[in-house]
């Protein structure tokens, strides 16, 4: 493709603060009696979707066609649904290329997301050249009448993508739509919800996966704003564009459960990761079980097929090389979805949060976030919160709060036998007998008070549904 990912200036992808990929590594129990033998059929195991980005020019390769229908269903268009595709002209729609992936998904089972309704970036030449009330018009007629050509065929929209700014600031990006008012947003909201009643509608962004990114918090604190107020947003979507100067962070999974927490569906809409080898196929492998590990991530799509047709097709960042051959990142992936996690949950068009989230967020996040004190004399409590039930095991989360500043924390699970704990994520256990686990944090276990941290289990029960005792020490 010709720049087939303009609209990704993606030479952000280097931004500071990425820790290991193996920093986020979760061990999850393989369930005896579930074994995807494709993406999209592992990932359902878990009620969940795995889908791809889909070029127009896709439908000509039959060799790409193949793995997109095996593997992926849902259908995410690259670039024939976003602003010039679709309005070239003012008030003058143009949906045939859109038709082309959205006819062929549907006919093939697939479902898809919408890709994008309003956005600073890759709008025609008429918008660009607008300003204030004109361009607010212009942009709520375009999100109308997209939405409404488009209702009842879309999952879920990219109703605004990325507005927020990159940097310490926490705030919004300076852009000919940010200048029409600081309520555009939600305007863009409140008229895809009027134009489809029934899809989910998402904001959509890059660099927004480590949780203390002031950059995360300012999202985050939008869609908490949102929520509070009854403005209609669904999900958020993470774009999870990695590479060796911004690997997967090891609070990816803290990041999709503060969301969450908050009320929305989250889903990783962009996925690909620089590398090859067992190093790329851990950092597939750490974000998919980041999203196991929250009931309400619904699902994952990954940006392309092949090596060769990504935007970025120098960092080989996909799943199957050149030629369509699987590479280690797809074993590594399936073999995560294979082993099971949280069942997802998603909610509806609902503005209330879910009742146990699986992370609790911090209590007042800031604009420009800190790193937790590094001296301790605090102390923690640890609260113990029922996850998925299966006949022969059920899921528990354990939220560790701070209560004072603590240096890092130790808690101790206790089973009742015959239960044992089968699976862990998002900490480190030992086993001091064969029904205690004694769990640590992944790297610094520094919080301040008021902020929490949390990890998860699988417990295989043996007819003994009573909840596991916990409890957390500090130093």
């Amino acid at each position: 493709m010709t720049t087939p990912h303009q609209r990704h200036r993606r030479g952000r992808l280097a931004a500071a603060g990425g820790l290991t990929a193996a920093a986020v590594i979760i061990a999850l129990a393989v369930p005896a009696q579930a074994a995807g033998s494709t993406l999209q059929a592992a990932a359902a195991e878990t009620n969940r979707y795995f889908g791809t980005a889909m070029a127009g020019h896709y439908l000509n390769n039959s060799g790409t066609m193949t793995i997109v229908n095996r593997e992926f269903n849902m259908i995410t268009a690259e670039n024939e649904m976003k602003m010039d595709a679709t309005e070239p002209s003012q008030n003058q729609f143009n949906f045939s290329a859109g038709d082309q992936i959205v006819n062929w998904a549907r006919s093939n089972g697939k479902q898809v997301r919408g890709h994008a309704l309003a956005w600073h970036s890759q709008q025609p030449g008429w918008m660009q050249n607008m300003s204030g009330a004109n361009l607010r018009n212009a942009m709520l007629n375009h999100v109308t009448r997209v939405a409404t050509y488009y209702k009842g065929k879309i999952h879920s929209w990219d109703v605004v993508n990325e507005a927020y700014a990159d940097g310490n600031s926490g705030g919004r990006r300076d852009s000919n739509l940010q200048r029409t008012g600081n309520d555009w947003i939600e305007a863009a909201f409140r008229a895809a919800r009027a134009a489809d009643p029934g899809a989910k509608l998402c904001y959509n962004d890059y660099n927004t996966d480590n949780w203390s990114h002031a950059k995360t918090q300012g999202v985050y604190n939008m869609v908490k704003d949102f929520k509070a107020r009854g403005v209609p947003i669904d999900c958020v979507g993470f774009q999870a564009h990695f590479n060796s100067g911004n690997p997967v962070p090891s609070n990816y999974h803290t990041t999709l459960g503060n969301f969450a927490a908050l009320g929305v569906d989250v889903q990783i809409t962009e996925l690909d990761i620089q590398g090859s080898g067992s190093s790329q196929s851990q950092q597939f492998q750490g974000i998919v079980q980041a999203c196991l590990s929250v009931a309400r991530c619904t699902g994952i799509t990954v940006w392309g097929v092949k090596d060769t047709d990504s935007w970025r097709a120098s960092d080989t960042p996909l799943l199957f090389d050149g030629s369509g051959n699987k590479k280690a990142a797809y074993t590594g992936t399936l073999n995560a979805l294979n082993a099971g996690g949280v069942r997802a949950t998603p909610g509806g068009t609902s503005t209330q949060p879910t009742s146990q989230p699986t992370t609790q967020p911090t209590t007042q996040p800031t604009a420009n976030p800190t790193t937790p004190p590094p001296t301790g004399g605090g102390t923690c409590t640890a609260t113990y919160s029922e996850g998925e039930k299966w006949n022969d095991r059920f899921n528990g989360v354990v939220t560790i709060r701070a209560n004072g500043n603590i240096s890092s924390w130790t808690s101790t699970v206790t089973v009742r036998s015959p239960q044992r704990i089968i699976a862990t994520w998002s900490g480190s256990p030992t086993w001091p007998s064969a029904n205690v686990m004694t769990m640590r944090p992944n790297g610094n276990g520094a919080l301040a008070n008021g902020q929490t941290a949390s990890f998860g289990f699988t417990v295989q029960h043996g007819g003994n549904w009573t909840w596991p005792t916990v409890s957390c020490s500090a130093s």
